[in-house]
């Protein structure tokens, strides 16, 4: 944490573990938008201290220092970031995109001076990507409950 100005701010669920002195704390967003908005919530944690911590993420972690640029990126995609970094979120495209592109209806903006930590597969979308790729279980309906369902598991048989 002292290569990073001694405060990391990341999403509620990245925190793995960390050396003793680190104290963790409660980050809630400032801009109400964010919290209802962002897909993440109103509550990021905050890392302080000057030992080390380690943060948990998946696929492939990017790290990008960011020099008054900003950087618009899927909201679950944000493992952590440094202080001098403001989260934000705004509308991704137009309407027409945000239905059929098969994306979220927001991207988080990140913009400032500092180093950004970022994720190309969070954990909710794994999850997601493994239960769509599972094979059904034998005899398992395949989730149509109504009676056209019922009329179809009738020529299964």
């Amino acid at each position: 944490l002292t290569q990073h100005g001694g405060r990391i701010i990341c999403q509620k669920d990245a925190f793995l573990c960390a050396a003793l002195g680190t104290r963790i704390d409660i980050a809630f967003q400032r801009k109400i938008g964010t919290g209802l908005f962002g897909g993440e919530g109103f509550i990021l944690q905050s890392l302080t201290g000057d030992g080390l911590a380690f943060l948990s993420a998946g696929g492939t972690v990017i790290r990008r220092q960011l020099q008054g640029e900003q950087l618009r990126v899927d909201t679950g995609c944000i493992v952590g970031f440094e202080q001098g970094i403001d989260y934000g979120i705004e509308r991704a495209g137009n309407l027409k995109s945000s239905i059929f592109g098969g994306e979220g209806l927001f991207l988080a903006t990140l913009s400032g001076h500092g180093a950004v930590w970022l994720q190309s597969l969070p954990f909710s979308r794994l999850a997601d990507r493994i239960l769509a790729a599972a094979a059904p279980l034998p005899g398992a309906s395949k989730g149509e409950g109504s009676m056209i369902g019922d009329f179809a598991r009738a020529f299964e048989r």
